[in-house]
C-alpha cells in the first residue's frame, strides 16, 4: 500500500478513502521508485509498526547497512539510466513478527548503478540486511583473548547487578548468568532458571540439566566444551506459590535478552540450540509451535539455530520416538559442526 508523509516527516498509511500522495522529488526520482521498492518499503513499515506495538524501541542495524544508507541519493538518480535494483529477499513474507523473519540464508539487498562506473557514481554494493535480533552475518575478525575476557567479565558484573525487573530482582536468590566455555562452538539457550538454578547460580543443574549433560556427552563433548545460558537471567517469581516454576512473560524476556545477545556476540558460536517452545518464542517470536518447528534450521544473529525439545519434556515423555527426535536434532548439529559421527551414535534410540 502506498504511503504519504505526515506532519512529523514520517511516512504513514493513508486512512480509508484518502488518496495517497508522494511529495515531488528530484527529476527521475519517482521513476526509480519501482513497484518492487514500494512493496519492500511497505513491508518494512508494517514490520516496524508491529515491533513498536509490542514495545520494541531499538533495532540493530549493521555498519554495512548504515554505510549503504549514507550513499547520496543524487548519485543514484542523476543519470536517467541509473536505477536502484532491489533483489527480492528469500523467504521474507510481507508480514512477520519481530523475531519470525529468520531466513535459512543471509538476506541481502543488492544496490547497483547503471552504468556501474563513471565520475560521481557509487560502485555497485552488496550489503547484509540485519534483521531484528540479528547482527550482520559473515565472518568477523577474532577477538583479542584479553579483551574478550574483560568484556565478558564486565557483562557478567552488569547482569549480576541488574534490577530492570524489580519484581524479579526482589525475589531472586542469585542471577544465573551462564556457564561453559567462552570460546564454545556450540551454545544452548533455555528460557529461564528454575528453583535449582536460582539456588546454585548455574543454568540447567536440576534433573533436566542432568539430562542435557548426558545429551552433550553423547555427542562426544563435555559440558565445559559448550556454553549454556537462558534468555531470562532471573528465576520468574511465583507469588502465592510455595513451589513450582512459571513461564517467563514476553516482556520479561524482551527486557533481559540484550544480555544474551552480548553473550552470543562475544562467544560467537558456530551453532545455537534453542531448548523448548518458550525459548524459541523468546528468540524467534510466535511460531507454529515446537512440535512442528523442532529440527528445522533457522538463523539468529547470523548464526545457524535449531530448535529442539526441552530436556524437561523428555523427562515427562519417556517414549523412545521422542528421544530419537531430539537425538536427530543433535546429529544435525554434529554434522553442521563437522564433528565425527560413529555408526553407534547414528543408531541411538532406534528400535531394534
Amino acid at each position: 500500500m502506498p504511503r504519504s508523509k505526515g506532519k512529523s516527516g514520517h511516512y504513514r498509511r493513508p486512512v480509508p478513502g484518502e488518496k495517497c500522495s508522494r511529495e515531488p522529488g528530484p527529476a527521475g526520482y519517482d521513476k526509480t521508485m519501482s513497484d518492487a521498492y514500494d512493496e519492500l518499503l511497505d513491508a518494512t513499515i508494517q514490520h516496524l509498526e508491529g515491533m513498536k506495538s509490542r514495545g520494541v524501541r531499538h533495532v540493530a542495524v549493521s555498519p554495512e547497512t548504515l554505510r549503504a544508507l549514507s550513499l547520496p541519493a543524487k548519485s543514484q538518480i542523476s543519470n536517467p539510466r541509473t536505477q536502484i535494483q532491489p533483489v527480492p529477499v528469500a523467504n521474507a513474507p510481507a508480514t512477520t513478527s519481530h523475531f519470525q523473519k529468520t531466513p535459512s540464508a543471509p538476506a541481502t539487498i543488492a544496490v547497483s548503478a547503471v552504468p556501474t562506473t563513471g565520475p560521481g557514481l557509487p560502485k555497485p554494493a552488496e550489503f547484509p540486511l540485519a534483521l531484528p535480533g540479528e547482527a550482520s552475518p559473515g565472518e568477523k575478525p577474532p577477538l583479542d583473548p584479553q579483551a574478550k575476557a574483560a568484556a565478558f567479565a564486565a557483562l557478567r558484573e552488569r547482569a549480576l547487578a541488574c534490577v530492570k525487573c524489580p519484581h524479579l530482582a526482589s525475589s531472586r536468590k542469585t542471577v544465573v548468568f551462564g556457564v561453559g566455555s567462552p570460546d564454545a562452538r556450540l551454545m544452548f539457550v533455555g528460557e529461564a532458571p528454575g528453583a535449582d538454578e536460582d539456588e546454585r547460580g548455574e543454568p540447567f543443574v536440576g534433573r533436566a540439566g542432568e539430562l542435557l549433560t548426558k545429551i552433550i556427552q553423547a555427542t562426544g563433548l563435555q559440558r565445559g566444551d559448550v556454553y549454556i545460558a537462558n534468555i531470562l537471567k532471573c528465576r520468574p517469581d511465583t507469588p502465592g506459590q510455595s513451589s513450582g516454576n512459571r513461564k517467563p512473560t514476553p516482556e520479561e524476556m524482551a527486557t533481559c535478552i540484550p544480555y544474551l545477545h552480548e553473550q552470543i556476540d562475544l562467544i560467537r558460536p558456530k551453532v545455537l540450540v534453542a531448548l523448548g517452545g518458550t525459548a524459541v518464542e523468546g528468540l524467534l517470536g510466535k511460531t507454529i509451535g515446537i512440535m512442528k518447528l523442532r529440527g528445522t534450521w533457522k538463523t539468529y544473529r547470523g548464526i545457524p539455530l535449531v530448535p529442539t525439545y526441552h530436556p524437561a519434556y523428555l523427562l515427562r515423555n519417556q517414549a523412545m520416538s521422542e528421544k530419537r527426535k531430539v537425538w536427530e536434532d543433535m546429529l544435525a548439529v554434529m554434522e553442521k559442526l563437522e564433528m565425527p559421527i560413529s555408526d553407534r551414535q547414528r543408531n541411538y534410540f532406534l528400535k531394534s
